[in-house]
């Protein structure tokens, strides 16, 4: 059974702060489970559940994209949009040093370091969007358009379907 207190993380202080309306949606977080876990849990559709992806480009400068839980980012058309050779994940313990979350508690809000915010451009279509809170087992559910206010992030078309590899 999932914990009923809500997390205090940089990600919720950051949201405070902006005074950004959201609601809590705490889980029972699986190790490997992303976000079809999460939306499974949380009764909602995994293309509304928005993951935090920690990546670098080929200078090893570090980046964040927003992309749908359902869909992955091709790697090759955002190197290709933002004018560098190479873009790859993160492995979690640069992700980690990066955003200061535990990779699975990832959120885009409150990072330790600032980091450019690439969004997939169709996130703006939904009316709520489910994103990490900044703690395993924590999602936080904000207008999409409340994101875009506080992050500011570039919109990128770089998704691609999600074939399981």
């Amino acid at each position: 059974m999932a914990k009923d207190k809500t997390p205090v993380s940089p990600a919720v202080r950051m949201l405070r702060d902006h005074s950004v309306a959201f609601t809590d949606h705490l889980y029972d977080y699986e190790e490997r489970g992303g976000t079809a876990v999460s939306a499974r849990e949380l009764g909602v559709d995994e293309h509304a559940v928005v993951k935090t992806l920690v990546m670098e480009d080929d200078a090893r400068r570090p980046l964040v994209v927003l992309m749908h839980g359902d869909r992955k980012v091709s790697t090759k058309e955002l190197a290709r949009t933002i004018g560098v050779k190479t873009i790859q994940p993160c492995n979690p313990e640069t992700a980690n040093r990066h955003s200061g979350y535990m990779v699975g508690g990832t959120s885009p809000f409150g990072t330790r370091k600032p980091m450019p915010v690439y969004m997939e451009r169709t996130i703006l279509d939904l009316p709520v969007i489910y994103i990490n809170g900044g703690k395993r087992g924590y999602l936080v559910g904000i207008a999409p358009a409340e994101a875009v206010r506080v992050l500011k992030p570039v919109l990128v078309s770089v998704g691609i379907e999600d074939d399981g590899s």
